[in-house]
């Protein structure tokens, strides 16, 4: 049984909120993490997945069936396919207050975390659930996460050969089943040929414009689709940061697919000898790092790039408040160099602490209070740091 980080957290607020909510994509290990924290109870449970037609037909009647099992803590699995359930919860909610009444899970769709949010104000926290990470597997060997990703189903494949038909199989069910359930697809866009181009370029900033041209479509579709392949958490948008400096920087976002191993599956790379030869494995690698700190960094805290025009730039910033507290640049090599531009971002950030991650080097400093250190080594000293769940 693997550990996930969000555990602790869920198992807390449940006695805190009468409402906890566990969103994430498809397949992530949703059902199985509330399965699992709900197996010693603090009150009986009662499990439906909403997907299921005889778990739908218990729900005819919604408020009845809540109000006769108001002792139980209910477990909704997939609550995105009856969000009308939202308003009756909080009425049977506000009629017997108390903590630790429902957990919700659902495949995030648009609306799902506005909708929970605005009709269950006060009553519900919601929390995000990554793919498995290096931290949760307790693993010193990054590679095959790094090769597979995080999905569980993924990861736990007997062959590389096995993790990745699974994740071809997963884009597929994705493009061709996620999105017209939740209401997408209708339009004129070639979705497969999108999540291509945005693999094509991972780790570059955004430009709409570009996919639009290429793709023969309008850059507002282009914008829609991209906000919700991160509303659905399969793509990060990582911010630009802007510190009070009079430089020219850059301000749109950059655009990483979560997950390295659905990245691997587009970009139909199989090992890890594929992998190294890739042109862009060294983006890959960056995006794998960065996924790995945000699947355990404390949510009080927050990511952001630095870019100047000028050429400065730094891949990784974590702030803390309103403070840049961490610095990472990125390397797929474990005897890096800094550049020009790497030394002007570190100086223009400020940040308390810089680091240059490599795969597996040993630590050791650099002048300019620079750090070396390993992927395992960067996730220690930040639960060092206070910055991790």
């Amino acid at each position: 049984m693997i550990f996930r980080i969000l555990s602790r957290t869920l198992q807390s607020h449940r006695k805190r909120f009468p409402v906890v909510g566990v969103i994430g994509p498809r397949q992530v290990g949703k059902t199985t993490l509330v399965k699992n924290l709900l197996s010693l109870p603090v009150r009986q449970t009662l499990y439906l997945d909403l997907e299921l037609p005889s778990d739908q037909a218990l729900l005819r009647d919604p408020e009845l069936f809540f109000r006769e099992h108001m002792d139980k803590t209910i477990i909704l699995d997939e609550i995105q396919w009856q969000p009308g359930l939202f308003p009756v919860m909080r009425s049977v909610i506000d009629i017997s207050r108390g903590n630790g009444r429902f957990v919700i899970t659902g495949s995030a769709s648009p609306a799902l975390l506005k909708q929970g949010a605005e009709t269950l104000a006060g009553r519900i926290v919601f929390h995000e659930l990554h793919p498995f990470s290096m931290t949760e597997l307790h693993e010193l060997d990054y590679r095959k996460v790094w090769l597979r990703g995080g999905f569980p189903a993924a990861y736990q494949a007997k062959t590389h050969k096995a993790a990745f038909e699974w994740l071809d199989s997963f884009v597929d069910s994705y493009v061709q089943r996620d999105l017209p359930a939740l209401g997408f697809g209708s339009e004129r866009m070639p979705l497969s040929r999108l999540i291509q181009m945005i693999a094509g370029s991972h780790g570059s900033v955004v430009n709409h414009s570009t996919y639009a041209k290429s793709l023969g479509v309008s850059v507002p579709l282009v914008i829609k689709y991209v906000d919700l392949l991160e509303d659905t958490l399969l793509l990060r948008k990582l911010p630009a940061y802007h510190p009070q400096l009079k430089k020219r920087i850059v301000r749109s976002p950059k655009l990483y697919l979560r997950d390295s191993g659905l990245l691997h599956s587009v970009w139909r790379v199989g090992t890890m000898t594929e992998l190294l030869a890739h042109f862009l494995a060294g983006y890959s690698w960056e995006g794998f790092v960065i996924q790995q700190v945000a699947a355990a960094l404390d949510p009080r805290h927050q990511l952001f790039f630095y870019r100047t025009q000028d050429g400065a730039e730094v891949d990784l910033i974590i702030t803390k408040g309103d403070r840049p507290w961490v610095a990472l640049e990125i390397k797929l090599t474990n005897a890096p160099t800094l550049t020009k531009g790497n030394h002007l971002a570190f100086a223009d950030v400020r940040a308390r602490h810089n680091f240059i991650v490599t795969p597996s080097s040993r630590d050791y400093p650099l002048p300019g209070a620079v750090r070396v250190v390993s992927i395992h080594s960067l996730m220690l000293r930040l639960a060092d740091l206070g910055l991790l769940r």
